[in-house]
């Protein structure tokens, strides 16, 4: 090759002066492969937090149903596939039948609320007597029903006039409420979508979890990690228990004390037993209307059996099945189910007692750990002490 081809194949001059192969980096190999990696949480927290609550949803059932999950995927010969397809199809049936029922009994509601409605507007309807007789409000409500129901045409002219005043609020209330329907049920198709997912490649995932977390925390990962399988598993278990127990006892409560529609209002209070303060609200009502249809004793009585029934139930029950592993005392598990609907909404009746798991588990393993510690020190001072107390041991001399 000539001297012409040489030149002709050499590089170009690069525009930032020479490369240094052999130069030191500005940032170590471990330093940005730390902020890359927080970069892209980041960048996938704010493009996927939409998708937090169905995926947390679907964490909090499964987590819940694995030991059921465990015994179909036995009965299925170990096909993930198949098992977590009819698992799905359970849960799906699990949601449907209840909302199925709701809507049904509601129709039947709705077209007795029509039937009054029309019967009324032809008629008149007077005030009712429990109404009328409520203290403080009742003179005030009677006023009002008077005024506005106790003549013929008064429904029609009580729509025409709520209608005509608010149509432009009402238009956009329908708006919002089929934007939340549509909401709901996309979130629920996410919901059962990562919930497959999670069925089916749930073991795998948990044994990457583990390799990572024993890395991060190799003392500590099996402890904590452990707790919240367990504690959403108890919590789920426990506040369904609850629910379903106070629905029974206080439906029971509400047949004794004579009053309409028992089993009804005994499915509502167990609904209402899962939130905070749902329960006491739902059996004080009921106790109010028994006092101001004439039955005093009936409604003092029902008041003083949920009462002392909710006692029971938050002070010895709610802990004890709440709790999980960790055993949570009543205000941790109080703290968690507030705060937890307050920023989540009914998922948050699950995830805020975890979380307050987690951070109870983290104080007893920091008491431990200091536990421990003062151990050793004490241990260390009494073998300093017992060793400057003992006698000096001088061997003899050889010629002696």
């Amino acid at each position: 090759m000539s001297q012409s081809e040489l030149r002709d194949v050499r590089p170009a001059p690069r525009l930032l002066g020479s490369s240094r192969p052999t130069g030191v980096a500005l940032i170590s190999s471990i330093s940005a492969a730390r902020w890359l990696l927080l970069l892209v949480i980041v960048a996938g927290i704010y493009f996927f937090y939409t998708f937090v609550v169905p995926v947390l949803a679907a964490l909090v059932i499964a987590f819940a149903s694995w030991p059921l999950y465990r015994r179909l995927l036995a009965f299925v010969e170990g096909n993930r596939t198949i098992a977590a397809s009819v698992a799905i199809v359970l849960i799906l049936g699990f949601i449907i039948a209840p909302i199925m029922l709701a809507v049904t009994y509601a129709s039947h509601e709705i077209r007795d609320w029509i039937g009054w409605a029309v019967e009324t507007n032809k008629t008149g309807a007077p005030t009712p007597a429990w109404i009328a007789s409520l203290p403080v409000v009742g003179p005030w409500f009677d006023m009002q029903w008077s005024r506005f129901l106790d003549h013929p045409g008064a429904v029609g002219e009580l729509t025409q006039i709520v209608s005509g005043a608010n149509i432009a609020n009402i238009y956009r209330v329908a708006l919002a409420a089929g934007g939340a329907v549509f909401n709901v049920l996309l979130t629920l198709l996410f919901m059962l979508i990562a919930l497959f997912f999670i069925y089916r490649d749930g073991k795998s995932f948990v044994a990457q979890v583990d390799k990572l977390g024993e890395r991060i925390l190799p003392v500590r990962w099996e402890r904590i990690s452990r707790i919240v399988p367990a504690t959403i598993s108890s919590t789920v278990t426990g506040m369904t228990l609850i629910a379903i127990g106070e629905g029974i006892v206080l439906g029971v409560a509400y047949w004794i004390a004579g009053v309409p529609s028992a089993v009804t209002l005994g499915a509502l209070t167990g609904l209402m037993a899962l939130f905070p303060g749902g329960a006491p609200l739902s059996f004080t009502l009921v106790s109010i209307y028994l006092v101001s249809s004439g039955s005093p004793v009936a409604g003092i009585a029902l008041f003083l059996w949920g009462s002392i029934e909710l006692f029971v139930v938050d002070k010895t029950l709610r802990p004890r099945l709440v709790g999980g592993p960790i055993k949570l005392p009543f205000l941790p598990t109080f703290f968690g189910l507030i705060g937890g609907v307050k920023t989540m909404g009914f998922l948050g009746l699950f995830i805020g007692p975890v979380l307050m798991a987690l951070l109870v588990a983290i104080w007893r393993e920091w008491m431990r750990e200091i536990d421990l510690q003062n151990e050793a020190e004490d241990r260390a001072a009494a073998a300093a002490a017992a060793e400057a107390a003992a006698p000096a041991f001088k061997p003899r001399a050889a010629s002696e």
